[in-house]
């Protein structure tokens, strides 16, 4: 039995049916559909959808911020559901390759349908066709290739017959997940095509809990006994395997200490007993210290970053070795360590039971305890430092953590607070935290909003945003206010580039080019420019209010909690009161020669810091 239908029909049809399961729970893997539509796309996908009311459409206003909007609902989700994205051919389709990026970085499901240029090529060039001279099977689309997991272009209607499982194999793999392309030429997408109906009956994935080598589970315990200072470094792999109430047995059990990657935050609650908090660059003095002394790191989920390692410089201990327990070949075998295949949850749950009498020694516990008691009262200090005004970032965090309740969630990307939020947040529930920080991306945090409030509406989303990356992508408010779906956004402006300002400034080039002024005497160094963020996003819609002092924005908070639609509060900081840097490094190149004396110095003791870096072989 056949059904005639366009290769863009038939492609809705298919996702449409596509389920997943896990631990017996089954969900509908797509959500719907984000676009924009143009000449590259409206006559196909735009025709299937029109045609399948029962797959929703939502239409936003940036085709990048789109595909962080299906990326942050699948993070949300624990990629067990996204949403695809459609655009035309041309500026539509490159302005997803920077969104296409950050999913893959993350390991993030997201289904790109971007238009493409003839098939046929015989009224070739079209409108925004990119020509070659030493080929004709080249278009923009080309571009998607190094930052998706799984790239196709579909020249003929029947391809779809075997390009479309390999897509939902890759969406679904939990080691290989990350963005999906399939450039869908604009003509093939309106042909016809008798395609098979087992093309369209219900398949559902399942996603393995898979359960390590033995042989390698038994040494991985034995290094475990062997070690006097072990320590677990838990990354995003915890929460996508939902292995937090897993990791919070087994540390409360051994009392091995537990510290956090960007994406790991929330694998403990922040007032866990064996909770070091945040890893690395961004971590707490009691995580770096006793990472520089651990005789035996647990890597759970984790990729290793350079922010987590400290480019390399987190661990010191000569012996140290490394047990690595994650999905993906590729991360567990990082570090020369020992790379146990498997799901964290499983592997947490069956560590516990072979480590069944083990504990860490009672002056281990006594150096974690010591060390979380010092850092909650540092965390006090800064939340009620009394800056200003302009109040301090610290303080702002501190505002929005302590008013928003444990179910609530917090999203960042970029800029300084990522940083500030990684030592400073208190998480409460595992979701609580949301970070883009894989690709740290400017422009990520009202688009990632909107996709985390559409995964789990019962739940308040607080948008953290710099003005940086509010001025790069804020428009996606019309889109939450458009659907219903309400965010709490709260804009930091300390007047521009706060991250790369302090980093400037540690490079002895005084933060040049950082900060929003006129331009006077040749350089940007006139007056701040006077920007309306208040303004601004009333015009989008938004209920919107300024807040001078820590009061005021507690007020103000208390006034957005009652509004239903999008509501955005913003609030001046001091852009040189900093949180500092806690016992860590990371490595940025200083100019090797130069004229000015401080980047001279920078380069003297950047020499220095880098001798710390190493191999582990």
């Amino acid at each position: 039995m056949t059904r005639r239908l366009t290769m863009a029909q038939a492609v809705i049809e298919f996702l449409k049916r596509q389920s997943v399961e896990r631990d017996g729970n089954r969900r509908r893997f797509f959500a719907g559909c984000f676009g924009i539509f143009g000449h590259g796309n409206v006559a196909g996908i735009g025709q299937a959808l029109q045609q399948n009311l029962d797959f929703p459409f939502y239409l936003c206003r940036n085709e990048q911020a789109m595909v962080h909007t299906a990326a942050a609902f699948a993070k949300m989700s624990n990629r067990l559901r996204t949403l695809v994205c459609t655009s035309s051919i041309g500026p539509g389709a490159t302005n997803m390759i920077t969104g296409a990026a950050a999913a893959t970085i993350n390991r993030v499901p997201v289904l790109l349908l971007p238009g493409d240029i003839f098939a046929r090529r015989n009224v070739a060039p079209v409108l925004q066709q990119l020509e070659s001279p030493c080929s004709q099977d080249i278009s923009v689309n080309d571009c998607f290739r190094p930052v998706s997991r799984y790239w196709d272009r579909i020249q003929r209607p029947e391809q779809i017959l075997t390009a479309l499982p390999e897509a939902m194999r890759v969406l679904t793999s939990p080691s290989d997940t990350g963005a999906v392309v399939l450039a869908l030429p604009q003509d093939v997408q309106a042909e016809a095509f008798d395609y098979s109906a087992a093309l369209f009956e219900e398949r559902v994935w399942t996603i393995q809990r898979p359960r390590g080598d033995a042989g390698i589970f038994r040494r991985a315990v034995e290094w475990i006994r062997q070690s006097r200072r072990p320590m677990i470094v838990a990354g995003g792999g915890v929460l996508y395997s939902e292995a937090t109430e897993a990791l919070s047995r087994f540390a409360a059990q051994t009392g091995i200490p537990v510290a956090e990657t960007q994406a790991g935050k929330g694998s403990l609650c922040y007032n866990h007993g064996q909770a070091l908090g945040a890893m690395g660059v961004t971590g707490t003095p009691g995580a770096n210290i006793l990472a520089r002394e651990a005789d035996l790191v647990i890597g759970i989920g984790t990729r290793y970053s350079d922010f987590t390692t400290a480019s390399k410089t987190a661990f010191q201990n000569p012996g140290v070795r490394f047990i690595n327990i994650n999905v993906a070949e590729f991360d567990a075998a990082k570090h020369s360590g020992l790379a146990l295949i498997a799901d964290a949850r499983v592997a947490l749950d069956d560590l516990g039971q072979a480590l069944a009498g083990y504990q860490v020694s009672g002056e281990y516990r006594g150096q974690i305890d010591r060390f979380r008691a010092e850092w909650e009262q540092e965390v006090d200090r800064i939340y009620g430092l009394g800056h200003g005004p302009p109040i301090s970032q610290g303080e702002v965090i501190g505002a929005v953590n302590s008013f928003s309740r444990p179910q609530d969630v917090m999203v960042c990307a970029a800029g300084s607070m990522p940083g500030d939020l990684h030592k400073l947040w208190r998480t409460r529930d595992p979701k609580g935290y949301h970070l883009e920080y894989g690709y740290s991306t400017m422009g990520y945090e009202i688009a990632g909003g909107l996709g985390i409030k559409m995964a789990d509406p019962a739940r308040e989303v607080y948008v953290m945003v710099g003005d940086g990356s509010y001025l790069m992508m804020a428009q996606e408010i019309v889109t939450s206010i458009q659907e219903g779906y309400k965010l709490n956004i709260v804009v930091v402006d300390n007047h521009g580039f706060s991250s790369i300002g302090g980093l400037s400034r540690a490079c002895g080039s005084g933060g040049f080019a950082t900060e929003y002024r006129y331009r006077g005497d040749g350089v940007l160094g006139g007056e701040t420019l006077p920007v309306d963020f208040v303004a601004n996003a009333a015009s989008l819609g938004a209920y919107a209010v300024r807040a001078r002092t820590r009061e005021e924005l507690g007020a103000a908070l208390s006034a957005t909690r009652g509004q239903d639609r999008t509501s955005v509060v913003v609030v001046e900081t001091d852009l040189n009161q900093r949180v500092p840097g806690y016992e860590s490094w990371w490595d940025v190149p200083i100019a090797e020669a130069s004229e000015m004396e401080a980047v001279r110095t920078a380069r003297r003791e950047y020499e220095i810091a880098r001798k710390r870096e190493r191999y582990f072989l």
